[in-house]
Order: structure tokens, then sequence, then C-alpha cells
């Protein structure tokens, strides 16, 4: 027995209300139609259909296998449809996750031009300045900031995330400007509750020697944003991304620290559970974030440009 066609003919009868209509509509002659309803009682084991001379109602079997047979038939339709336009426009659902200061700095503008050349793509953005599981939370695509990423995942790299260790105007003019990191020991250093909190790397560039100092200071936060405006304000010092700085540091907001020493580099990565049967809205998204965050990134490029007019 075809039994998708078996489920397709049950379905018909139903919302034609009578076998004769549903021949109609599937072009089919009513004994062909009586056959498959026959088939797929005889197949599920129990009677569907109370058939009179007047009217045809559904039995309590059949009740319960009608919603089942649409969902059946509507998944089928689906993967046909995928199958045969492949490259159609990618449509559904796409959760992301990444940090809050990115989202704001950068992601938010990304996926807003995303979303304009992929309109019928609903990206759920989920702001976690925390590690989460992809499977358990659901999770399409995680944007991560990383040195190392687990083995078990997929990861994919967009670029390089790099620091700057800065200050106020403010601050500086208050208590000096320091001249060594060593200094940090004895400053108040604004620090990230998951980030670096109490110790702060460093390479030297003149001979890429390792410098660690131990840093602390009467503020942490949990959002690199907050600790921005933060240092922006005077409270102190702090070790920021330089995509959430640029602007601040090209406006003079903040003054970049230690030209000598270039804080912790990491990569930038985007993760996902598995390559096997990729979506298109998350096979497309990739691709655009890959595209869009190049090496080095265009936040750094810029920022640079600005430090060298000044």
């Amino acid at each position: 027995m075809d039994r998708l066609n078996a489920m397709r003919v049950f379905v018909a009868v139903v919302d034609s209300g009578s076998l004769s209509a549903a021949a109609e509509k599937l072009d089919m002659s009513r004994p062909v139609v009586t056959r498959y309803v026959a088939e797929l009682e005889q197949w599920t084991g129990a009677r569907l259909l109370h058939r009179t001379t007047r009217r045809l109602s559904l039995t309590a079997a059949g009740e319960e296998l009608l919603p089942r047979c649409r969902q059946v038939l509507e998944l089928t339709g689906d993967m046909q449809a995928a199958v045969r336009h492949p490259a159609e426009a990618p449509r559904g659902q796409l959760r992301i996750t990444t940090g809050t200061s990115f989202a704001q700095a950068q992601l938010a503008d990304a996926i807003a031009d995303y979303v304009r050349l992929y309109p019928a793509v609903m990206v759920d953005l989920v702001l976690l300045d925390r590690t989460v599981n992809l499977v358990d939370e659901r999770i399409d695509l995680a944007i991560r900031t990383a040195a190392e990423i687990d083995p078990n995942l997929i990861a994919r790299r967009l670029t390089t995330c790099r620091s700057v260790v800065c200050a106020s105007p403010v601050y500086l003019a208050r208590h000096g400007h320091p001249q060594r990191v060593d200094e940090l020991a004895q400053r108040n250093c604004l620090t990230h509750s998951y980030f670096g909190r109490s110790l702060w790397n460093f390479t030297r560039k003149s001979d890429g020697e390792p410098v660690s100092v131990a840093v602390d200071g009467n503020v942490s936060a949990n959002d690199a944003v907050s600790l921005m405006s933060l240092a922006a304000a005077g409270a102190g010092i702090a070790m920021l991304p330089t995509y959430l700085t640029a602007e601040r540091v090209n406006g003079g907001e903040l003054v970049p620290l230690f030209p000598d020493f270039e804080p912790q580099v990491v990569g930038m990565y985007a993760v996902y559970a598995s390559r096997k049967h990729m979506p298109a809205t998350l096979r497309t998204m990739l691709d655009f974030l890959a595209e869009r965050f190049t090496d080095p990134p265009a936040w750094d490029i810029a920022s640079q440009a600005g430090q060298g007019r000044g």
C-alpha cells in the first residue's frame, strides 16, 4: 500500500465531506478512494470513518489519526520542496548567542544586514556573557572569543579579537599616566567578572616575552559595555576589546596605554554543533559573518587610522 497516498486520500475525504467529493478533487474514481481508505483502516487496525447514505463522520480513531496524517503530509511536502528548490532563499528560525558587548557593538548591525538579504529568516538573538551548551539550550550558532574551542564542537574562525588597556583623560590627569605595565598592580583596575578579573596577560612587542600582572580594583562587571562607560567616566583603568572601543579611542574619550605591550590576543569563532544536515539558515549566516568579519577586522583598521591621524 502507498501509505502516503492513503493518508492524502483520507485527509481529502474528511475535508471534502464525502468519498465522491474527494474522488472528484483528487481526480480518482470513487472505488479507488474507497480502497485507499479501507487499506489505511487495515494498516492502522481501526475503523476511521462512520459511513451512511446521508453523511460521513470520523470515529474516535479517525479523530486521533487525522492530525497525524496532516503532520506527515506537511513534512513530506517540506522535504520535497527542499530537494526540488535547494537554491531557494533560507527561511525559518535561527538562534544565535554571543556576549552582550559584541552584540551591541558589531553583531546587531550585521544581523540587520543579513535579514535584509534573507527576510524569511527569523533570528532569535540570545545575549549571554557565559558559555552555553548549544544542544541543551537549543542554540544553532554561538559567536565566541577564545584561545581554544571545545574539540567536540565545530568552529569556523571569523577574525581576531584584540584588546586595549585604556583610561579617560580625566583619570590620567588625576592619577598620572602609568609608564610600565607592572604599575597596574597599584592602580584601580576595572575588571570583568568572567575574563581576566585578577590577572591581565600581555606580550612584550620587542621580544615576544609574555608578561602577566595581578590587578585589582573597586568595580567589576560582567559586561564590557558597562566597564567602558566606567572607564570613560574616569573610574579607573580597563582592558577592553577593540571591537568596542574604536570610536571612543578615536574620539579621545579613552586613551590607550602601554603601546609596547600587546594584551592577550584570542580568536573569534562561529561555533555550532554539527556539520550534518546543516540548514540553509545556518550555512548562509556562517558565510555572511565570515565575509563581514575579516582579519584584521574593520574596527582595528579604523582604530589604527584614527590614532595615526591623531
